[in-house]
């Protein structure tokens, strides 16, 4: 029983050193936050971190592994009535965590373990966005250039500003030709 115990006691620290970390990251910034920052936001010592995370970056990583899984189980629940609705819900869920968005674009060019992530990241979004372009009709011929053309268009939502109106239009243009989706049918 004590393993267990001392288990449960590990993974709580590890996820008040997670929590602490992406309020500071998103409200401070990473740069901003230093170690020694975390540890007192996490109520540790400093070098505790270290028995939890290799780094700064690793830290990092678990912060972004929290936050896509949340975000993935919040996708899953949506639903959504066309391809418009569900590329202006991804745009607002990454502008929630935006600094978290520029610090991995950042950290990615300095950062091996977060490069992997992004790519690793890239691939999933791409497959799930694949996956939804083919449900909704997409040609195979064209599923890759409509695809990256979905990609650039969230990057380019994300970075730059426009009101909500406009980031309505540019997904409703770039819905179209995609057929709406109806209820689903039932033999």
């Amino acid at each position: 029983m004590p393993r267990n115990n001392r288990m449960q006691d590990r993974e709580e620290k590890r996820n008040l050193i997670i929590d602490a970390a992406q309020q500071l990251f998103l409200r401070e910034g990473y740069e901003a936050t230093s170690m020694t920052r975390l540890a007192n936001a996490a109520s540790i010592a400093p070098n505790t971190i270290y028995w939890y995370f290799k780094d700064k970056d690793d830290v990092l990583i678990a912060v972004l592994d929290r936050e896509l899984a949340a975000r993935l189980a919040d996708y899953l629940k949506q639903s959504f009535t066309d391809m418009a609705a569900r590329l202006l819900w991804v745009v607002h869920q990454l502008e929630l965590v935006s600094p978290l968005v520029s610090t991995v674009h950042a950290r990615a060019l300095l950062a091996p373990a977060i490069q992997v992530w992004h790519e690793q990241f890239h691939r999933l979004i791409e497959a799930m966005l694949r996956v939804e372009l083919e449900a909704a009709g997409i040609a195979a011929n064209h599923l890759e250039t409509v695809m990256n053309i979905w990609v650039f268009t969230i990057e380019g939502l994300l970075t730059h500003p426009l009101s909500a109106s406009q980031k309505q239009q540019i997904c409703q243009t770039l819905s179209l030709g995609i057929p709406q989706q109806t209820s689903v049918r039932t033999n």
